[in-house]
């Protein structure tokens, strides 16, 4: 009895502490976010949840790729619907019973039990083979040096890490079996049967005694919740947070025409007053208006959803991969431009836990992080948009950015500054008059 209230108090703290680590990161994701400018996204809720349904619960665009989407979708699932497994094991930890839902759910708890371990399985089978393509196959977009250090562990680490949680549920399953089978203390009381996958392993445990099937069953058991409390803590510090992002990322997803650029009204009324002087205003009323900051220099200059497009990257390389620019050997890789976002941001963060507020660093995104060369091979085809399964947007980083260098540091090819010479004079970008451009008909 002392031990089994050991083994309670034990849990509780476990999760108490992992529940309490986990809030603590995301609520400094939280606010790492909204240092972003603010911007409405409240319209139209109905085709927002329509989003939620297709693109993040669906995974819609997945399915581009019928047989990557299977598999990537049964870890999906898996992740989700194991989740009621999990519950089991945590009210279980905390009240120190054994299978609670096994008595009320009756014949059901066996249906549901064999349900988990087909997904396990599954699970098991597309962590093995993205491990694979990975590793042994190298598909060009994995094998970039965008991932270069760092993120092609990560990778690694959270496939490894599902491989062995599953594993540790498949043998929990075939040791509680087989005790009940024996009749072994407690474990008789809830006779559940065997179970689809589980009892496949259970050949490899029928040799140990029933002191060492019950420390297997515990080890497994302990090892799992663990395992996952663990895994909780990581996401925030891995790409894979967007198992949790991406449902609000795919609510709050741009509605805007595929390909629609955001005019600044400041920069419409300069084009106004160009081509109609006499709407400008003069005197103390063109001296009373605010500076204007022209694009984005740091994260400080983009909005909370740039932001947020950050920390939901998955780091695929789809984008990157039908990037016109990128394909044809060009620096630029829209999977960079997000994950140098989050690392401008993750630095950022660290400056203002470190001195109570942002404390200039002597940095910014644009130039420290993501270089000119870059932006400027950026062609606005839209592309990287198109194939991103959360809806996340590069290209409105990029268009920011660009803004700022052209806008505010006067930064551009002498190409451009002929073309824009030209609109500013002639209201067109060849050079010709307005009066002439009729002439062509003659």
């Amino acid at each position: 009895m002392n031990m089994q209230i050991a083994q309670q108090l034990l849990f509780i703290f476990a999760a108490a502490f992992a529940i309490w680590l986990f809030s603590k990161n995301i609520l400094q994701i939280r606010r790492n976010i909204l240092l972003g400018k603010d911007e409405n996204y409240s319209d139209h809720p109905s085709q927002r949840w329509r989003n939620v349904i297709l693109l993040a619960m669906g995974q819609k665009k997945m399915f581009r790729n019928p047989m990557v989407a299977i598999f990537h979708f049964a870890i999906y699932a898996g992740f989700i619907i194991i989740n009621i497994e999990v519950l089991e094991i945590f009210l279980d930890g905390i009240f120190g019973t054994h299978r609670m839902f096994a008595p009320p759910a009756g014949r059901l708890y066996s249906w549901l039990i064999n349900g988990f371990e087909i997904l396990a399985v599954l699970v098991l089978a597309a962590c093995i083979i993205f491990l694979c393509r990975r590793n042994i196959l190298k598909l060009k977009r994995f094998a970039s040096h965008d991932l270069d250090g760092w993120p092609r562990s990560d990778a690694n680490y959270i496939l490894i890490a599902e491989i062995i949680l599953m594993t540790l549920f498949l043998t929990m399953n075939a040791a509680d079996t087989l005790l009940q089978q024996r009749g072994h203390a407690h474990y008789a009381n809830h006779l559940t049967g065997n179970f689809i996958f589980s009892s496949l392993i259970q050949p490899l445990l029928a040799g140990l005694s029933n002191e060492s099937l019950v420390y297997v069953e515990r080890i497994c058991w302990w090892m799992h919740i663990l395992g996952i409390f663990t895994f909780l803590n990581y996401l925030p510090y891995s790409k894979h947070l967007h198992i949790l992002f991406a449902f609000p990322n795919a609510y709050y997803a741009r509605l805007l025409p595929e390909g629609e650029m955001k005019n600044m009204p400041e920069i419409q009324k300069e084009v106004l007053y160009a081509m109609k002087p006499e709407t400008a205003p003069t005197g103390d009323a063109a001296n009373a208006a605010p500076p204007v900051k022209f694009g984005a220099k740091d994260i400080f200059d983009l909005s909370w959803r740039n932001l947020f497009d950050a920390y939901s990257c998955t780091e695929c390389g789809r984008c990157t991969a039908a990037c016109p620019a990128n394909i044809t050997g060009k620096l630029l890789s829209p999977r960079k431009i997000m994950m140098d976002t989050r690392d401008r941001l993750e630095e950022v963060g660290k400056n203002i836990r470190n001195n109570g507020s942002f404390k200039d660093d002597g940095k910014t995104l644009l130039k420290d992080y993501i270089s000119v060369e870059e932006l400027r091979a950026c062609t606005t085809c839209n592309a990287c948009v198109m194939e991103c399964p959360v809806s996340i947007s590069p290209l409105e980083i990029i268009l920011e950015l660009r803004r700022s260098l052209i806008m505010e540091d006067s930064n551009a090819p002498q190409e451009w500054n002929t073309l824009f010479s030209n609109v500013e004079n002639n209201f067109a970008p060849w050079k010709f008059s307005p009066d002439d451009r009729d002439k062509w008909a003659q």
